[in-house]
């Protein structure tokens, strides 16, 4: 009987997780950002516009500029093309 009770309290917690993680709108873009002469393109989503462009831009910066300093300047600086895909 315990056991029931646990696994359908699990199991409702998970549906409850489920459905609130599907529930929230997600902004897509994708973003290019340029950086010492290489560009890289990466899309991403988030709850609101700004939080999509920033997570794009930290994805294409962290593959073409090598090293902390380098990603957080290429991340510092506008992308040269947003898109927004929602």
């Amino acid at each position: 009987m315990k056991i029931g009770l646990i696994l359908l309290a699990v199991l409702g917690f998970f549906g409850l997780l489920a459905y609130l993680t599907m529930g929230q709108k997600q902004h897509r873009v994708e973003v290019c950002v340029e950086f010492q002469g290489r560009t890289n393109c990466r899309v991403a989503a988030g709850a609101t516009r700004e939080t999509a462009v920033r997570t794009a831009t930290e994805n294409a910066c962290g593959t073409i500029a090598s090293g902390m300093t380098d990603t957080m300047a290429c991340g510092h600086k506008p992308p040269t093309s947003v898109k927004y895909l929602d």
